[in-house]
């Protein structure tokens, strides 16, 4: 999960770097964990293709590891941890190159919005959920007095982390940030988590061998990295120990104590879908227009009965698959599930899958199935051919952010098309012919 607080963005963000993002408004893919819970990322096609994905060869630094760890040592034993627990954490760890390779990894390909949906939401997932409903109502009824986060909330988040606490990852989290902190791309944020698990360590709540998660150090089933844990993380079944591998009571509340720390309103919804009238302005959905849904609904947006109680609340325009799919409106609870993982997409499913745990949350407008995602070097190729074409899209990096859906914006206005921000095939041709 991401940590707003954590220098340089959470940890999941350095996995993020080498994941792609679904087309929707913010970062969009869920940051990549390989060894946690499945999260449908590479299409059946792509999956084929010879050239899926872009790695970096592993070159690792010059110093030795040994060396480097006694440097680190040093550091963590001037910052108060003490050196059994250095040394028990450290046994027998060497530099892991999977992790480098993860690290390092360009997928081409991602599926569109609606396939991710899908897979978030499948049947399995939610008769799993409204089990887990069931089965922990009292702890639940307990966190949301505490916390006062819904509890179809939190079960949604705990699915989509770890499919319920069943995929966790299963590499060492030691060994995993040593490694990233050590290989020299981009250690200085995985230095600061390793320090910190080390310091979970030394609290007694896990032991080293314990202590596993994905490649990019997120744990538990919540997967928080050790920042987080060390900030949010709670002993709720009060066994003295916040353990979110073991206890679904600690790692529930845990993610409870940091929805609430990133503003959570108790019984608000995090996203309304919505109906668009005919000549709608496609520029208005921009995460950075933000209006009252008075305002909203002046302007011929049908919100639905779910908007009842809402007075005043302001939100902004989603549209995760351009004007052609289905809009929402997303209120200030989505932006703490972005805080949790910086990915519309992500938020999005979160906020249908709590629904469909009581029987709401399906769809009502119908997505563009016949639009086919671009890949990440087309992604490129158009960021670099809005810039050839006098915009500003920001770096030809693939990554479809704000800059580069106003860079589009302003270029399908020329055009006379439906200003929404989305790539597509159709405005890639376009520029090319240009």
């Amino acid at each position: 999960m991401f940590d707003a607080t954590a220098p340089g963005l959470m940890f999941r963000s350095l996995a993020a770097a080498s994941a792609l993002t679904l087309l929707s408004s913010c970062a969009d893919a869920p940051a990549q964990k390989p060894a946690a819970a499945p999260q449908p990322q590479v299409s059946q096609s792509a999956a084929k293709a010879p050239a899926a994905s872009a790695v970096a060869p592993v070159v690792m630094p010059a110093i030795s590891f040994s060396a480097w760890r006694d440097g680190f040592r040093r550091e963590a034993l001037a910052s108060g941890i003490d050196a059994a627990t250095f040394d028990r954490a450290f046994a027998g760890v060497t530099p892991d190159p999977s992790v480098i390779t993860a690290d390092r990894s360009q997928p081409e390909f991602t599926r569109p919005v609606w396939e991710y949906l899908e897979g978030a939401i499948s049947p399995y997932r939610v008769r799993k959920g409204q089990a887990l409903l069931a089965e922990h109502a009292a702890t639940l009824d307990g966190i949301e007095q505490r916390f006062g986060v819904n509890r179809e909330t939190l079960v949604a988040i705990w699915g989509m982390e770890s499919s319920f606490g069943q995929f966790m990852g299963d590499k060492s989290v030691i060994r995993s940030l040593a490694t990233l902190a050590y290989e020299g791309r981009r250690p200085a944020f995985a230095h600061a988590q390793l320090l910190a698990a080390l310091e979970i360590i030394q609290h007694g709540d896990i032991q080293p061998s314990g202590m596993l998660g994905s490649w990019a150090g997120a744990m538990g089933q919540t997967q928080f990295i050790p920042t987080t844990y060390n900030s949010h993380a709670v002993d709720f079944d009060g066994d003295g120990r916040r353990d979110i591998w073991n206890s679904s009571a600690d790692a529930l509340a845990s993610a409870a104590h940091y929805l609430q720390a990133s503003g959570w309103r108790m019984g608000q919804p995090a996203a309304l879908q919505v109906q668009l009238p005919q000549g709608f302005d496609y520029a208005q959905a921009d995460a950075d227009i933000r209006k009252p849904l008075e305002q909203w609904q002046a302007m011929g947006v049908q919100t639905g009965p779910q908007a009842s109680g809402l007075a005043g609340e302001s939100a902004y325009l989603l549209l995760p698959a351009g004007h052609r799919g289905p809009a929402f409106l997303v209120l200030d609870n989505f932006r703490a599930i972005l805080k949790y993982n910086n990915s519309s997409s992500y938020a999005l499913a979160v906020s249908l899958l709590g629904e469909r745990f009581d029987g709401r949350g399906e769809l009502v407008g119908s997505w563009p199935r016949d639009e086919r995602p671009l890949s990440r070097s087309e992604r490129v190729e158009l960021q670099e051919s809005l810039a050839a074409a006098g915009y500003s899209p920001g770096a030809a990096d693939g990554i479809i952010g704000a800059n580069t859906r106003k860079a589009i914006r302003g270029f399908q206005q020329r055009l006379g098309w439906p200003a929404d921000g989305f790539p597509t095939q159709k405005l890639l041709e376009n520029l090319r012919q240009r």
